[in-house]
């Protein structure tokens, strides 16, 4: 396993920079990689001295910096001692000065502003949190999406996920032995998704859960006849529903939500997606 450092420097936060980082070591499953984030950096004292740590590491940089000076500085002091870097916005932002002719405004973090979009992502994470795990059946009624499934097949997280591209979701675990709501006939199977999973593979991830919790890795919990009979209920379930099923066994996270994204009918949901 080859070990890689990486440096994230950013003047916002970082976020852009560290996924497009992750996205591309993601495709190289021999190289182990250990992220460094530096956010909001908007002096030359302070980057020069990440630089300088970066070489001491011979770390590869990747940055989002808006300002030219900036962004040229660490281009500039890798070449000097060969590091490697990449540049995140700069080229972005001159195919659109190209293609507008306008020039950009220069300011760290306007991604970021405090708008509208904002504050609904914002209403829509706590709304997921509020709903999550079937806390309170009338969300059902009052969400965009509503996400069902067994134990263990990542439906909080998906549900956080979605959150943040402005969709409110409430989700609600599956059992043989739990009643239904009453609220959940009431929604439109359009804007209700299923999750199912593989036996052996959901097994191993309720073992793991098991064992995160200092106790022993087989149970009732992660018997497999048991996991079996879950998902027998549940995609009966899905079926008398007539909502779409997704296996998330080969997926991950984004990958589900964009397939929900794009399944979605949003004249149906009165909270637009967000850009």
């Amino acid at each position: 396993m080859q070990q890689m450092t990486i440096f994230v420097i950013s003047d916002s936060s970082g976020e852009t920079a560290l996924t497009v980082a992750q996205t591309a070591v993601s495709q190289y499953p021999a190289i182990q990689a250990s992220y460094q984030r530096f956010p909001f950096i908007q002096t030359d004292s302070i980057l020069d001295g990440i630089l300088n740590l970066a070489k001491k590491q011979r770390a590869m940089i990747f940055h989002t910096l808006v300002s030219p000076k900036l962004s040229q500085r660490v281009r500039e002091f890798a070449a000097k001692n060969l590091l490697y870097q990449f540049d995140c916005i700069q080229p972005a932002m001159n195919v659109m000065h190209q293609a507008t002719g306008l020039d950009p405004e220069g300011v760290p973090g306007l991604v970021h502003n405090l708008n509208d979009t904002y504050f609904d992502r914002i209403a829509a994470m706590e709304f997921a949190v509020t709903y999550d795990d079937g806390k309170d059946p009338a969300g059902l009624l009052k969400a965009d999406i509503v996400i069902l499934g067994v134990s263990r097949t990542s439906k909080t997280p998906l549900s956080l996920f979605l959150a943040n591209r402005n969709l409110r979701v409430a989700n609600l675990p599956l059992s043989p032995k739990t009643q239904l709501p009453d609220e959940l006939w009431q929604v439109d199977p359009k804007r209700i998704f299923g999750l199912t999973n593989k036996p052996d593979i959901l097994r191993k991830i309720r073992q793991e859960r098991m064992i995160s919790y200092g106790l022993p890795a087989d149970s009732a919990y992660s018997d497999t006849q048991k996991i079996t009979e879950e998902l027998d209920y549940a995609q009966k379930l899905y079926k008398k529903i007539g909502c779409l099923v997704i296996d998330v066994s080969n997926k991950s996270i984004e990958e589900t939500a964009t397939l929900i994204m794009e399944s979605v009918d949003y004249d149906l949901i009165p909270h637009p997606l967000a850009d």
